[in-house]
Parts: structure tokens; sequence; C-alpha cells
């Protein structure tokens, strides 16, 4: 996928504008302030509009909360979470689409029903950040991954026709989170067990009994909250 990145150049003496009574001029300037001491500014970042699919999780923009970790509020922002290139999104009073350098200052994410949170988790033996969709918070706390893939055009050959460049949603994947540790990925019965560090036997047994699999989610649901209750 091609990306097209514009740095953005905040001018606090001739900006003018607030989306409600809420998300006015000062916080809106914080909110930037805040990404560019962190790692230098802002990104306008856009996507060519002939690839099939979406990279969003949904297309149109959300009004949300969105509360840092220095533990500041910002209100009735519109929202947008771009799970391909996972970052966040936001747009400002005359259009232009922001996506965020710094999601390090995140904490969480209201959108309508659903809240995001940034946080570390294991990939491939390196403990990386990112955002994941919290589906219940507690010792305990069972996270989705969102997953999109993106695959190249394909050319015309001599029995085949062109294929366009495209986005295609697959399923999410769970990860589990005990207190402040690093999310791990439950992708199988093993890495499912592996996850929780105590009551091994219970939880063994709760398993086995209630045939948790990894890619049934109200089960999942159903051995975190178990857990959290022991």
């Amino acid at each position: 996928m091609k990306t097209f990145i514009y740095t953005l150049l905040i001018l606090t003496s001739t900006v003018s504008f607030s989306y409600s009574q809420n998300y006015q001029i000062g916080q809106a300037l914080d909110l930037f302030r805040q990404s560019k001491i962190q790692s230098g500014d802002w990104s306008k970042m856009l996507t060519e509009s002939d690839i099939e699919g979406s990279p969003y999780l949904d297309d149109e923009f959300v009004t949300g909360t969105m509360y840092t970790t220095s533990k500041v509020q910002y209100n009735d922002i519109p929202l947008r979470y771009n799970i391909y290139n996972d970052n966040l999104e936001f747009k400002t009073p005359d259009d232009k689409v922001l996506a965020m350098s710094a999601p390090e200052i995140i904490e969480k994410v209201e959108l309508g029903e659903d809240i995001l949170a940034y946080i570390p988790y294991s990939n491939v033996k390196k403990i990386r950040r990112g955002f994941f969709m919290l589906l219940i918070e507690g010792k305990a706390s069972l996270y989705s991954k969102p997953v999109v893939v993106y695959t190249d055009p394909v050319e015309p050959a001599a029995y085949s026709e062109a294929q366009p460049a495209k986005f295609t949603r697959k399923p999410d994947a769970y990860y589990i989170r005990i207190g402040m540790e690093q999310a791990k990925l439950v992708s199988n019965k093993k890495e499912l067990l592996a996850a929780f560090p105590d009551h091994s036997k219970e939880i063994a047994t709760f398993v086995k009994k209630n045939k948790v699999k990894t890619t049934k989610p109200e089960r999942l649901r159903k051995l975190v909250q178990y857990y959290n209750s022991l």
C-alpha cells in the first residue's frame, strides 16, 4: 500500500475552531502539543482510494473520548481506528485527517460501545505496543486484536484477469493480560493455559469442562471471568 505522509505545522496564533463546548481550541492544541513533545509531530495520512475493502474498524468517524496517560480527558473528538496501520486518526474542523504519531500518550479511547486500549504485548519474543479492543478488565483482562491484511494488485495474465489491490478483514486475535504485564496471544490451548500464572489446575479443568476454544470469544470471556473470581 502506498501511503503519503505530510507534516502538519501548528500555528497557535491563527488557529480558531471547536467541535463542541467540550472540545475547544485549548484542548485541541494541548493534544497536539502532547504528541509533539513525545515524538516530534503529527502526521497527515492519506491512502489511495482505489483499494478494495477497508483498513478501518469503522469507515466513518465516531465521536469519542480519549484518556491520556497523564490523566487528561478529551471529549467529543471525531475518531477512527486504522486497523492495518494500527493507528488512531481524528478529523479537524476543516476535514483534515490526522494520524497520531505518539500513541504512547494514550491510555484508552471510548468509541461508542467499543473501548480501545494502547498496551504492551508479546510479539515473536519481543515486547511491542499497540491498540487492542478491551473485552473484559480485571485481574486478568481479555483483549481482541482486529486484523486486516493488504494484498497487492495482480496484473492480468493469459488465463486470469487482473485483480485490484485490496484490504481483507480476518478473524480477530485474542490476548490475555495479567495485571500490568504484557498481553499474551492465545491462539491455541497450550498458549491459553500458559497465559494464567496460577490456579493452573482449576483453569485446566474449566477449559476442559466448558470446551473453551481460542476462536470462541464468548467462552474466553467466561474463562477470564472465572479466573477473576478465584
